[in-house]
């Protein structure tokens, strides 16, 4: 069954393989965990590989865990539109995340294909590896190997389990000794075009189906360690203790407080992450490490938040005896979406009968990274109750299949 006609998708199948990806990892009714080279995210790989093939494709793994697609163009040579978002998810996820962006990408092509097209330039379908970050505690890692932005040290990162991100990838079947080789091509892509669920209520709120996004907010992920002494819960008097937890928890409040400062502010601040040493109910806790995460559109402000958050982990440390480090995990700018692939997909989907609201993104995204070597937009879909990260996470086949339509037809412009 097609969308508008015979130059539209096959929203039948889309939704088919939605439903056979979210089979693999599954939790609950409607959950998934697919955590990052993972069995479970390899086996997803596969069954996407062969999508790929389907769609007239040639796929590959890359040393970095991404799987790519290429479907050839008229000329070869010209810079690359790339397509894509990722297909591993969060411990507690739900289906849509990323994966209907790399669907959506694959059902764009196979549309083309199907409808005799031949692209202009190459078109590359990418399922970028490890965008989460979850398990290894940073992300974007697929499609910052692949544009040459991997930092020291990232191999050696381990799980909860111990094991680094360097045997991850040998198991799932990757080399990193072939990071060595590879260099990114400046001006190789072109453009690169991403459909995501919102994860966030704005959409629903305004009663609209899909939206543009103006840009992706800049992301700051810290790792804090507090550290104490241990001793007896019965017996150390209170004015004397040195509660690593105890500081923690002014810090966390601390930080909620921060962001919320600013009343209407896109400011956002998270503690995702905690744990205790030695962990007993009758002793005093000697070390915390907790996550940090903060988010802004606004560099300035973010940054005095920074500022003021350091701030207070000094002051608290001072005031209960704690001595502290901090990891920086990650650090982004904001990035602002590229103002003619704004205006293409707004004239697209004028052409659908839509008029969609732009907005910004307050999760990072694959994009994030992209928009330092190339021009990129995203589309992004309704979903129920702006719930993400959840195996609630819901958006509706219609919304979906407006999305995909539109990314369809951008992709269609961009290679003519």
């Amino acid at each position: 069954m097609k969308v508008n006609g015979d130059a539209g998708i096959d929203s039948q199948r889309l939704h088919g393989r939605i439903f056979e990806l979210a089979q693999i990892g599954k939790i609950a009714d409607t959950g998934v965990c697919r955590l990052a080279l993972s069995k479970e995210d390899r086996a997803g790989v596969e069954l996407v590989r062969g999508w790929m093939a389907e769609a007239g494709m040639k796929a590959r793994i890359d040393p970095f865990g991404n799987l790519i697609g290429v479907l050839e163009g008229a000329d070869k040579a010209a810079p690359v539109l790339m397509l894509g978002s990722h297909i591993d998810s969060q411990p507690y996820g739900g289906r849509y995340d990323g994966v209907i962006g790399v669907l959506g990408a694959i059902e764009a092509v196979q549309s083309m294909v199907e409808s005799g097209v031949r692209p202009s330039r190459n078109i590359e379908v990418v399922a970028f590896c490890d965008e989460e970050g979850c398990r290894f505690n940073k992300g974007l890692f697929g499609v910052r190997g692949m544009t040459g932005k991997l930092e020291e040290g990232e191999l050696e990162r381990t799980d909860r389990n111990g094991v680094s991100r360097r045997e991850a990838l040998i198991s799932f079947g990757c080399d990193p000794a072939l990071f060595a080789g590879y260099t990114f091509e400046e001006g190789r892509i072109g453009s690169f075009l991403e459909l995501h669920i919102e994860q966030g209520p704005v959409l629903e709120a305004l009663g609209e189906p899909i939206g543009i996004v103006s840009g992706i907010s800049g992301p700051v992920w810290w790792t804090v360690e507090m550290t104490g002494f241990a001793g007896h819960a019965g017996s150390v008097p209170m004015a004397m203790r040195q509660d690593a937890l105890v500081g923690s928890a002014k810090v966390i409040v601390g930080l909620n407080a921060l962001a919320s400062k600013e009343p209407g502010a896109p400011t956002v601040g998270t503690v995702g992450s905690l744990t205790v040493f030695p962990d007993s109910r009758n002793i005093i806790p000697e070390k915390v490490s907790f996550t940090v995460d903060f988010r802004d559109m606004d560099l300035v402000r973010r940054n005095e938040l920074e500022k003021q958050l350091l701030s207070l982990i000094e002051v608290t440390c001072l005031e209960h005896g704690l001595t502290y480090s901090i990891r920086e995990d990650t650090k982004s700018d904001p990035r602002y979406c590229a103002p003619e692939l704004r205006a293409l997909m707004q004239e697209q989907a004028a052409e659908m009968g839509l008029d969609p609201p732009e907005l910004m993104s307050g999760p990072f995204h694959d994009s994030l990274t992209m928009s330092y070597v190339c021009d990129y937009g995203m589309i992004f879909v309704r979903c129920k109750e702006g719930i993400s990260h959840n195996p609630k996470e819901y958006s509706s086949p219609e919304d979906i299949e407006l999305g995909v339509e539109l990314l369809y037809r951008t992709a269609l412009k961009l290679t003519e």
